[in-house]
């Protein structure tokens, strides 16, 4: 698939290498390259390397390590596309992005995953500790994912519960979220006890109607196969033969957190999502997630996730918003801040 020479260039001068990728004739090279050479350019940018294509020849010169990297992004991209799946420009940087990270899974393998599919659209993860994140929920009972929003992290465990449902792997749902206002606030907003806490629901609703055809929802909440409730209801309970999520963990108290993991039953699952970085409790009021690491770290069929602003998959300004504050808070967020900008 390829050629490849070396250069015999004076020794002042920078060592390089000149390598030619063949691209096989069943790849359509604008799905490779972009429209507009759109890709080309994302990879021209990324590498320290001179590219030119003929044909389906991509000629390149430069650093040997350069180059070398560059065609295993080409042989992942051309391995996604084989797969059936459009290449997009995200897809490009993605690619390039888990590349040098150095890291023992391919890149097309972790794109290329298929969790779930509705009405024409795939759920897959998108960064290398989405996949290492849903692996994770595949080989343990109960799973935390925690990271910053847009990460994906209960997204994701909506997707595999509801792939446990279809596989019969389960009999049920239970989606749960902490209201942090059901005390002395939630009274007073207008409205029964239900219109009162859906606002605190909503999300795992919208998830849902992404991976379930809209029509049915009515029907599976009805019958129970699918429960969306606070967390104050998990109490009492024993879960049986369930996929369970707990979104929004950060706003948990340590006895709330204890209660509803020892809901636990037979035949069930549990996912614990949240970001510790976002905590609405009163104050004084430790976080439940924030503490439990600390208490379960160890414990067999046990795993914790993180992932970072790197895996954030909303607008990718979203990513670098998240990166700004989480270096804001290292070098002190507003405790270093002047006196007249804590206001």
């Amino acid at each position: 698939m390829t050629d490849s020479t070396t250069d015999r260039t004076p020794p002042r001068e920078k060592h390089t290498t000149k390598h030619t990728v063949v691209v096989p004739n069943n790849i359509n090279m604008v799905s490779l390259l972009g429209p507009g050479d759109e890709h080309l350019g994302i990879i021209e940018g990324a590498f320290d390397a001179e590219i030119h294509v003929r044909g389906n020849r991509i000629a390149m010169r430069g650093e040997p390590g350069e180059v070398a990297l560059a065609e295993r992004l080409l042989e992942e991209l051309v391995a996604i596309i084989r797969t059936g799946q459009g290449i997009t420009s995200e897809t490009v940087e993605r690619v390039h992005t888990m590349l040098r990270a150095e890291t023992t899974e391919r890149p097309a393998d972790v794109l290329s995953l298929n969790i779930l599919n509705n009405r024409g659209r795939s759920i897959r993860p998108k960064t290398l500790n989405q996949k290492r994140y849903v692996d994770a929920i595949d080989k343990n009972t109960i799973t935390f994912g925690i990271g910053p929003a847009g990460t994906g992290k209960t997204y994701l465990a909506m997707a595999k519960a509801v792939q446990a449902l279809q596989s019969k792997n389960v009999n049920r749902i239970i989606l749960t979220r902490p209201a942090v206002e059901a005390g002395e606030r939630l009274g007073f907003l207008p409205g029964t006890l239900s219109e009162k806490i859906d606002p605190y629901l909503r999300p795992l609703y919208d998830a849902l109607h992404d991976m379930i055809d809209p029509e049915t929802i009515p029907k599976l909440l009805a019958s129970g196969t699918i429960e969306v409730a606070p967390l104050a209801y998990m109490r009492g309970r024993s879960l049986n033969d369930a996929f369970i999520i707990l979104d929004e963990a950060q706003n948990t108290s340590p006895e709330q957190m204890k209660m509803f993991l020892t809901r636990l039953g037979f035949g069930s699952r549990i996912v614990v999502t949240g970001d510790v970085t976002q905590v609405d409790l009163p104050s004084g009021t430790r976080s439940g997630l924030r503490v439990i690491e600390g208490i379960l770290d160890g414990v067999e069929d046990i795993s914790f996730n993180r992932l970072t602003s790197s895996d954030v998959v909303r607008h990718r300004l979203v990513g670098k918003i998240v990166q700004a504050y989480d270096e804001f808070d290292a070098r002190g967020g507003l405790q270093a801040a002047p006196r007249g900008d804590r206001q």
